[in-house]
């Protein structure tokens, strides 16, 4: 959910912005909403998917072209990036969530220590203990940007970067097939109407990190393709329209597939489908051929700089804003509710960057100019 600064990519901000908003709509069905957020919303589970190849695609970019450069990676440069942009955020949100009751969206909240460690995606009882439930999605990430410049350091010097693609592969391989075995032995036999049965798929299939490196991968893959692989990168450039109506034809496709999302065909192979599907798109975004890439909208930019912001809070934001609706007896399923509510999340946001980033991006970048001396 993160965005670096050190290139401005228009196409990516289009992404970004769209993913927050797949996002918002989703999640939206969890309040009271007007019927037609049901209809639009039923597939904004993607936006995570999508979410998932930008953060592949770009953090792996950036040490492609740091080991490209300089011949290593600085590890300590890396983690301190992170740190700064991820950490501070969501340590703040955490301390609203167990401090303030008034701002969680549901009664119960899953062990701090699950939350600080990055393993809540792990043994996550949504049914029970939903509250930020949504933080799944940063544990996987912050997992990969652990493992990620860890893993490089220790393959690139090997014959084994030569065979990243092959093993890239592989990784998303073992996804889908973790997913098909967790399903046979261990989802299959649970009646699909049942509560058990949402526990069991989210818990087994859904959050667990080794079950959802399709986005990351995918990303990672195109970027390692972009990188390495002229022929492949000059086609990009070229056929940038192209390769987004294919993107858009594959996802079409995927969502065909995940019409019933916990189904056994979205579960094994869906996933895997909506990521090569955004990963199409992506590559799109990044062609200078595309009108993604050559399409600047301020909306979209400011959306995207705002998405991670906004990801972390909007939970407890909808939820109180819409408590402060019926404690005045207005009506919280209507359109102007929903509006409001998505202001809120975007007040919400610009908070967060006046109160916490920019203050921490200035230690940051502090700290780093500290380092090269």
């Amino acid at each position: 959910m993160t965005r670096e600064h050190s290139e401005r990519l228009n196409g990516l901000d289009h992404l970004r912005a769209l993913a927050i908003v797949l996002v918002l709509l989703f999640h939206y069905r969890a309040f009271k909403h007007p019927e037609w957020v049901d209809t639009i919303g039923r597939f904004g589970w993607t936006g995570v998917d999508l979410f998932f190849v930008l953060s592949g695609f770009l953090i792996s970019g950036q040490l492609f072209q740091e080991m490209n450069s300089k011949g290593t990676i600085s590890l300590k440069t890396f983690y301190i990036k992170r740190f700064f942009r991820i950490i501070p955020a969501y340590l703040f949100t955490l301390f609203l969530y167990f401090t303030i009751p008034f701002f969680r969206e549901r009664e119960a909240l899953p062990p701090v220590w699950k939350f600080i460690t990055f393993t809540q995606n792990y043994g996550l009882d949504v049914i029970d203990q939903g509250t930020f439930s949504h933080a799944w999605s940063l544990c996987i990430e912050e997992q990969f940007y652990l493992i990620l410049p860890l893993f490089l350091v220790m393959i690139v010097p090997s014959r084994l970067f030569k065979y990243f693609a092959v093993l890239i592969i592989l990784f998303i391989t073992f996804s889908l097939i973790m997913r098909l075995i967790i399903w046979n032995e261990a989802i299959a036999g649970i009646d699909n109407t049942s509560v058990e049965f949402w526990r069991s798929w989210y818990m087994k299939i859904y959050y667990p990190t080794h079950t959802r490196l399709d986005g990351l991968g995918t990303g990672v893959l195109i970027s390692y393709c972009m990188q390495y692989f002229s022929g492949f990168k000059k086609r990009v450039h070229e056929n940038g329209n192209k390769i987004l109506l294919a993107g858009l034809i594959l996802q079409g496709i995927s969502f065909w597939i995940c019409n019933e999302q916990a189904s056994k065909g979205a579960s094994v192979f869906g996933f895997t489908l909506v990521a090569i599907s955004y990963g199409c798109i992506v590559l799109s975004a990044v062609s200078e051929s595309s009108f993604l890439s050559k399409w600047k909208s301020d909306i979209t930019a400011e959306l995207a700089a705002l998405s991670y912001a906004v990801y972390l809070s909007h939970k407890g934001i909808i939820h109180m804003i819409q408590a402060l609706f019926e404690q005045f007896n207005i009506d919280a399923s209507n359109t102007g509710c929903l509006i409001i509510c998505l202001l809120g999340c975007i007040a919400g946001g610009l908070g967060y960057r006046l109160i916490i980033e920019k203050p921490f991006a200035h230690i940051k970048d502090n700290i780093l100019k500290l380092r090269k001396f």
